[in-house]
């Protein structure tokens, strides 16, 4: 029997554009799931790090002789033990795998133990006795450029300038702002952990909660001084990630230890060690000036903006380069001057979160352009969509925007949903909760209104592509398939996604997820909002050829039909280094949010009342998980506009915990009504849109606009607290 490819594709469920259930959602909703920090092997040990508690100081001495004799410590390493190169960086090779004579930022690795038990390398760290000679950090990003050099070349990491169009053209209307950023943390709920074997033959076998397989491999191997092949990766129980695991915290760490000892060695983060071992979100000084015309039209925008990428490089290049060019927003504008700095400082070092510099150019732009409704006296939704950018408007940057951009359409659509009503009645609905503060009396509410843009994929000229196969044979008579890419599933759905593609493309029902690791070709970074675009792209053209050896047969025998291929996107460019302009970018995704909020203007206390959010995908390949991530991406921007911040205090973290660093739970989040709108992009495969950051972007600016809306104050930084709001 033979069928049509479309036939095919109607003949099972399961796919595009349905939810079908996630392989791994029984084990987790039973909390059956095997996470990175379960793993166990047998004669296992333990490995644990001894961390700086000085932001910045030069190591005198490092002596390890009375841990060596604690009974069941098997090994206690220095960076004089790693046989490789000792530096690591996802961009620059700045960070060293352990420290060697200096510490940049308070929690920086020094030495490393490995002990029959956890609570036995605690006490042995513990016996190692590092002296210091402390030096006074750099932590002030906007005059680190000038103070004392962190690094051989001084403390700019990169400075991304963007001219488009005069630049001393001069508007009717001029606004200015000065806006801050606090550091945010990505708060994934599984700390660090993995468990690294050694093999006979001098090789390792890493089994960790990763977003980058290959990246890491690449990293440690270095670092190993052994050859890529001899550092397998696989990946394991993923706890959330949202940008925090794209870089190395123990993975080099484990393999050193088991390498030396010649045992699995385990390692597990608790909390207040995870909140040192992976990086943040930047936080950021901003500078704007917009000029608009007496209807409000754009004339020019200005910005100058300082990102504290802390002690390391990281991806604070790219992380710059996102916030300039997409600096001024969704809007159409003629005339553009931006200058984005990265700076290194003693900070704790930042990197990907989700958003990656459009979040903290998102609240200052979105700021802007309520200031600008202010001074014009137009509402904030009609100078939005009189600026709004449409498919054919020009980037900063010159670049076209070549697929559907419905700014206005998006601000219209949660303009015109219904408000809430208010509640004086239900203590649970006002601010303070069931603690009870108010029963209605000093509450004032407020609406506030914000859009965004977030580039999709890698950028500039980086060689972004995922690997697939896609292996087809009989089971009990059907066809049955297995997909293997090295994409990382962090809890974002990839597993759910290739499923149903295989079902859409092959026609078969019975669609396996084989284990991700590194024994097939790179599946790049879970990040950028990439996955489902480039390796679901990998996984339709291994699909492809995949069909035409089935020629349509149902009935295969004993004939294994197996395919590996690559696939890229479209080709992008580097920025031109003097005037910013380029085709840096694949594709952008686009998101507004309508907030309302009650605020206690007497305690400070704001609680958001509704969420709402209108965004495009392109195509919705799983309406479900869609909704999902809008939701997950509008609560961490509902975290950073009231309540998320890591605090520090001469480059010393002061709260590195969930009993101080707060995140919103359940009672915190809002309803939301969500539009999702499907506007096919001619250039991705089934014409798909990321998702999972561009919601991130406008939450946060659309509930401090709520705020601002209810009590008249100018709030120039996030989050907002309730010293903001009460003058005290």
């Amino acid at each position: 029997m033979t069928l049509t490819p479309a036939e095919l594709t109607s003949a099972v469920s399961g796919g595009i554009g349905t939810s079908p259930q996630r392989p791994d959602g029984n084990l987790k909703v039973r909390g059956e799931f095997a996470y990175a920090s379960d793993l166990w092997h047998e004669d296992m040990i333990w490995g644990s790090t001894l961390r700086s508690p000085h932001p910045y100081a030069r190591i005198t001495s490092v002596d390890i002789t009375e841990a060596l004799k604690v009974p069941g410590v098997y090994a206690v390493l220095t960076h004089s033990d790693v046989p490789g190169r000792n530096l690591y960086g996802l961009e620059h090779k700045d960070q060293p795998v352990l420290a060697v004579d200096v510490v940049r930022y308070q929690g920086e690795p020094i030495a490393l133990v490995g002990a029959d038990h956890p609570e036995t390398a605690l006490r042995a760290m513990k016996k190692i006795v590092v002296t210091y000679d402390v030096l006074e950090p750099v932590v002030d990003m906007e005059t680190a450029a000038e103070d004392t050099p962190l690094h051989p070349g001084g403390n700019l990491v990169r400075h991304v300038p963007i001219r488009r169009g005069s630049q001393d053209i001069t508007a009717d209307v001029v606004v200015t702002g000065r806006y801050e950023v606090g550091m945010q943390d990505q708060a994934f709920l599984g700390p660090e952990s993995g468990l690294a074997v050694p093999a006979t033959d001098g090789s390792v076998d890493l089994y960790i909660a990763t977003q980058w397989l290959h990246v890491d491999r690449d990293q440690i191997a270095a670092a190993l001084g052994l050859p890529q092949e001899q550092v397998r990766l696989t990946l394991s129980g993923v706890g959330g990630a949202f940008g925090g695991r794209e870089d190395l915290s123990m993975q080099v760490h484990a393999c050193l230890l088991a390498l030396h000892t010649g045992k699995p060695v385990k390692m597990v983060y608790n909390r207040e060690e995870s909140f040192y071992g992976h990086v943040h979100r930047h936080p950021a000084v901003l500078y704007y000036e917009h000029g608009a015309d007496h209807t409000g039209k754009l004339v020019y925008i200005r910005t100058r903006m300082y990102l504290d990428g802390g002690a390391y490089a990281s991806s604070t290049p790219a992380v710059v380069a996102n916030a300039a060019t997409l600096g001024v927003g969704p809007y159409e504008v003629d005339n553009v001057t931006i200058d984005a700095y990265g700076l290194y400082t003693n900070n704790p070092p930042c990197g990907a979160m989700r958003g990656f510099g459009a979040v903290q150019a998102g609240f200052a732009y979105e700021s802007q352009m309520d200031k600008l409704a202010e001074a014009l006296g137009m509402s904030p939704v009609d100078v939005r969509i009189r600026n709004a950018m449409t498919e054919g408007s020009v980037m900063p940057t010159g670049q076209v925007v070549d697929s559907p951009a419905p700014v206005a359409q998006l601000l219209k659509l949660v303009q015109d949903k219904p408000l809430p009503a208010g509640s004086l009645t239900d203590i649970r609905e006002l601010p303070g909760g069931v603690s009870n503060t108010t029963h209605g009396e000093g509450v004032i509410r407020g609406v506030g209104y914000a859009v965004g843009i977030k580039n999709i994929c890698f950028s500039e000229g980086y060689d972004d592509y995922s690997t697939a196969r896609v292996r087809v044979s009989m089971v009990n008579g059907s066809l049955a398939a297995a997909v293997h890419t090295a994409a990382c599933e962090v809890g974002q759905g990839l597993v759910t996604i290739m499923q149903q593609i295989v079902r859409t493309e092959l026609g078969i029902e019975l669609v396996t997820v084989l284990p991700m690791d590194t024994t097939i070709g790179n599946g790049g970074s879970t990040s950028a909002s990439r996955q489902t675009y480039v390796t679901g792209g990998a996984v339709k053209a291994a699909c492809a050829l995949v069909r035409s050896r089935l020629d349509g047969r149902t009935d295969i025998g004993d004939e294994v039909i197996d395919e590996t291929t690559e696939w890229r996107h479209r080709a992008t460019e580097a920025l031109d280094p003097v005037t910013g302009q380029g085709n840096a970018h694949v594709q952008y995704g686009f998101a507004a949010h309508r907030a309302v909020v009650d605020v206690d203007v007497d305690l400070g206390l704001v609680r958001v009342v509704s969420l709402d959010c209108a965004q495009d995908v392109g195509k919705a390949l799983n309406p479900q998980a869609v909704v999902g991530q809008i939701q997950g991406g509008s609560a961490q921007g509902l975290g950073l506009a009231v309540m998320e911040e890591i605090q520090t205090s001469g480059g010393k973290v002061r709260n590195p915990s969930f009993t101080d660093y707060l995140i919103p739970t359940v009672l915190d989040m809002p309803p939301m009504s969500i539009d999702v709108l499907e506007l096919a992009d001619p250039h991705a495969p089934y014409g798909i849109r990321g998702v999972g950051e561009p919601p991130t972007i406008s939450s946060t600016p659309a509930i401090v606009a709520a705020i601002r809306a209810a009590t008249g104050l100018a709030l120039t930084r996030v989050p907002v607290r309730p010293e903001h709001l009460t003058g005290t």
